[in-house]
């Protein structure tokens, strides 16, 4: 449980963000930063965590910006006096920018933009945090967003890939340099329904093979939930998970054990 915890959350708009705010606000957070570069959505989701009790501020920041990152981090701080959770969620994946993906096609600025998302921004949130959650009392954490394809190759993501890897390595240094007074963990998610995977399949030509595709490597034959990944994300940020540390923990259905796929939809 994250029974008074302070807690920022970023690209908590929708999907994952959703799913882990609305968890958050379940488990009786003190307070939840709601960060996101759409207001819109960022209100919507603040709105889910209100009505579960917990306070909620709406911070809309564009993570390409360094000194936006920075107001993020103390905006909340200052507002709750005081930070205990720095969940550094949001992510971008070229496909949603550029139809030339692969490595020796995709264009600079569609990498640049990658790369400043996944993994230059959750780098800066957590030097602008750490001096905060240094001053927590009530067991300061960083939860990173890895994902499965940080720890082996997709085709036709080479920023995404390469971006989630170093989030891997980011969040074991981060629990090398911050602990023990702070820990870092990370969660890899596979195939999880969020708005842009379920986006994908309703558009695909034939929904159901576009669907198998996404959930075929998987040994649980299904696509995850924004809030299954939710209470993992609550669990590595609670003191449930205190002896955890620099630890990157696959969320996947089974997708890394396995290394084949069930029988296509007929």
């Amino acid at each position: 449980m994250l029974n008074d915890k302070i807690a920022i959350v970023t690209g908590a708009g929708q999907g994952l963000g959703r799913g882990i705010v609305w968890e958050m606000a379940r488990q009786y957070a003190a307070g939840i930063a709601v960060v996101d570069r759409n207001r819109q959505t960022a209100e919507e989701t603040a709105a889910l965590a209100k009505e579960l009790g917990s306070e909620v501020l709406v911070i809309e920041c564009d993570l390409r910006d360094r000194d936006q990152i920075e107001a993020m981090v103390n905006s909340a701080a200052a507002h709750f006096g005081g930070l205990d959770v720095l969940v550094n969620n949001a992510g971008l994946i070229e496909t949603t920018m550029t139809a030339d993906c692969a490595v020796d096609t995709l264009p600079e600025d569609v990498w640049d933009a990658v790369y400043q998302v996944n993994l230059r921004a959750p780098w800066l949130a957590t030097k602008f945090a750490a001096p905060h959650l240094r001053r927590s009392g009530r067991g300061p954490s960083i939860v990173n967003a890895c994902s499965v394809g940080g720890l082996v190759a997709f085709p036709h993501a080479p920023a995404y890939c390469v971006t989630k890897g170093g989030i891997a390595q980011l969040t074991r240094a981060t629990a090398v340099d911050l602990g023990p007074a702070v820990r870092c963990n990370a969660y890899a998610p596979g195939a999880i329904a969020t708005p842009m995977a379920r986006e994908h399949v309703e558009h695909a030509e034939d929904p159901a093979a576009a669907e198998w595709a996404l959930t075929a490597p998987q040994v649980i034959g299904r696509l995850g939930t924004p809030e299954e990944v939710g209470k993992l994300v609550c669990f590595l940020a609670s003191d449930d998970a205190a002896f955890l540390t620099g630890a990157v923990v696959p969320i996947d259905g089974g997708f890394l054990a396995w290394g084949s796929s069930r029988p296509g939809p007929t």
